[in-house]
């Protein structure tokens, strides 16, 4: 697409002024070399007007004038040559077929001294057009576009037309250049923008262009490409900003109706896990939920409160929130109150689920149908140095909840595990594969109730999560700290987290562990030099990132399935499931039986040497406790 700007028309009449001026040197040289032209000076004036004429049309079909000469390279310098050359020749031929035959030396004085002034004159030309734009560009943010396919040339259209309107958020983005993996494009023009080279080019083009901004525009970017592109996007240390998904793309009907721009946002730590968010069938939950009493422990907490929210879309007859900390049970509260009012049938319960006697009150009161198991001790480094309370809150309470949706017919109990589960080191870990052996235990009784297991792995932005940990640390102007250089976790979102637990309630008919293919793992090291990168920084230099060693318990790459469980894949191409494991049911009740009255006596030593035996596959790394915890007999009068 040819777009005239007045630059490029001055550029058009300098070249048709020096073609012809260089007809009329080529006569004079010509003259003084003493050879004889056979040609009267009218005669040079028609030659060197047809030759100009011919030149520029050549010129122009060979690209010469839908080139932004700021970029010229030595591919445009050499359309000037062809487009020249092209010009002379059919000025040689036009002019020898209407008599007017010149030798051949003057064609070939002529076409060099034409050669040299249009290729001269465009340096020049350069040259003074960057400065003007340097003047010009001050208040404009200079903008790189990241792919050249149909995205591209709509937010170009849209950057067009923001600049007409002053109010536009957008008015002041200039599309400076593109770039694209696809060789065979490079050096071409969209839209008068020129693809200036690939993506392994980003940080040089962006250093020589004096780029302001980068717009990542391939919605439909495979996932391993997407992280590759972004990270190196992340190197400049620009602003970094992100079509969505293809998928989350909301199109108009007419290309003149797409208005990408305004679908453009900030990168976030979602986009860098490099694959499109889980989709979900929401037919299947809406029936699962629709009219149900749903009860969800540790409903305050990040993952409990999106259960409550995304529970409480699908039309509950009645949510029920346990939790022990009031002040997160509040926050959902209060939020789902302002969003549904009325609407919604909404009890709000503190309540610890390690106190058996007060949850079953509230299964007594309320009956609930489904209950979400989310209430757990989730802190690896704390509970190696308190492994009762792990054994407690996590196995007790899982234990206790189990026992009491079983006993007052639950229809489901959908509990929420970890990675950490699976050939656990630490007692967290380990702690969490028990309520997972506990949930399977259940399951082979054969109750009305359906036991069900989620496993995922990390879960951004949720507490305990490094991000926020990292957030903090970087506004702080403190290092950030990572365990170790080489440590890789899973990860996913909070919303796909709570999508997956919903998804197997719905798809779940007891004893089963799903299990979400969350793709390649992430490195954390790479994660934080990343959100260091989006704060506008760059790592090591403005930011050091501090490498403090492995933690208790901590594991340089986590698992999602044990090896004995073997894999089965669902409708749902994202979520699998592990079988069941058998389990001795007399013997696990034992065992769970002394790990209790180990617990409660506070025995941090004996604690751990019978959850071991409890979890087979649980293998501790010995560790100092720095705060030895104090041995208590459960009959001491103080505590009565």
């Amino acid at each position: 697409m040819y777009r005239f700007n007045r630059r490029k028309i001055v550029l058009l009449i300098a070249d048709f002024g020096m073609i012809g001026v260089c007809g009329v040197l080529a006569q004079f040289c010509v003259a003084l070399l003493q050879i004889n032209l056979h040609a009267t000076d009218r005669n040079i004036a028609l030659v060197s007007f047809v030759t100009a004429v011919l030149c520029v049309m050549a010129l122009w079909i060979t690209g010469a004038y839908a080139k932004l000469w700021r970029h010229a390279a030595k591919a445009d310098y050499n359309r000037c040559f062809y487009g020249v050359a092209i010009g002379t020749v059919l000025a040689a031929i036009f002019m020898t077929a209407f008599g007017r035959k010149m030798q051949i030396g003057f064609w070939l004085v002529y076409f060099l001294g034409s050669c040299i002034a249009t290729t001269l004159f465009r340096l020049l030309f350069r040259r003074a057009f960057l400065h003007e734009e340097t003047e010009e560009d001050g208040d404009y943010t200079r903008v790189m576009i990241v792919g050249a396919g149909q995205a591209a040339k709509i937010l170009l259209s849209d950057i067009e037309r923001a600049q007409s309107d002053k109010s536009h958020p957008a008015y002041h983005f200039k599309a400076v250049c593109i770039v694209d993996d696809d060789y065979s494009i490079g050096g071409t023009f969209i839209q008068g923008v020129r693809v200036m080279g690939t993506t392994t080019e980003i940080k040089e083009i962006c250093e020589r262009e004096r780029i302001d901004m980068i717009i990542f525009a391939i919605p439909s970017c495979e996932e391993a490409n997407r992280v590759r592109i972004l990270n190196i996007c992340n190197e400049t240390a620009l602003p970094l900003k992100v079509l969505p998904f293809i998928s989350q793309l909301v199109l108009g009907d007419e290309p003149e109706q797409q208005n990408l721009l305004s679908q453009v946002k900030d990168i976030s730590m979602e986009a860098l896990l490099g694959r499109e968010p889980i989709s979900f069938d929401k037919d299947d939950i809406s029936q699962l939920i629709r009219g149900k009493v749903c009860m969800v422990t540790g409903g305050g907490g990040s993952i409990g409160s999106e259960l409550v929210r995304q529970i409480a879309s699908y039309a509950p007859a009645q949510v029920i929130i346990v939790d022990i900390y009031e002040n997160n049970a509040y926050e959902i509260q209060q939020e789902l109150v302002m969003q549904y009012g009325d609407k919604l049938n909404l009890v709000t319960l503190i309540a610890s689920v390690r106190d058996y006697p007060r949850m079953s009150e509230i299964f007594r009161t309320y009956r609930p149908d489904l209950v979400f198991h989310a209430a757990a001790h989730k802190h690896v480094p704390l509970m190696e140095h308190s492994p009762m309370e792990a054994i407690k809150n996590n196995i007790i309470g899982t234990f206790n909840v189990a026992t009491l949706a079983d006993f007052y017919h639950t229809e489901k109990f959908v509990m929420i595990s970890t990675d950490k589960a699976v050939n656990p080191t630490n007692v967290m870990g380990a702690s969490k594969r028990c309520c997972e052996m506990i949930a399977q235990y259940m399951a082979q009784c054969k109750t009305n109730t359906e036991f069900i297991t989620t496993r995922f792995g990390n879960v951004l932005g949720s507490h305990g999560s490094v991000i926020p940990l990292f957030k903090k640390q970087i506004e702080s102007g403190q290092p950030v700290t990572v365990t170790h250089p080489d440590i890789i976790r899973y990860f996913m979102t909070i919303p796909e987290a709570v999508s997956l637990v919903l998804q197997a309630g719905a798809m779940a008919h007891g004893g089963e562990i799903f299990v979400l293919d969350m793709g390649e793992p992430v490195k954390i090291t790479q994660l934080a030099e990343n959100l260091i990168r989006m704060y506008g920084k760059v790592p090591y230099k403005e930011v050091p990132i501090l490498f403090t060693g492995l933690r208790p318990g901590e594991k340089l790459f986590e698992e999602l399935l044990m090896d004995e469980e073997g894999l089965e894949q669902t409708a749902n191409k994202k979520i699998f499931i592990g079988n069941q494991i058998e389990i001795e049911p007399i013997s696990f009740m034992q065992k769970l039986h002394d790990l209790r009255d180990a617990a409660e006596t506070n025995d941090a030593e004996e604690t751990i040497a019978l959850l071991e035996e409890l979890v087979p596959t649980f293998a501790h790394e010995p560790m100092e406790l720095h705060d030895e915890p104090v041995k208590v007999d459960v009959h001491d009068p103080v505590l009565v």
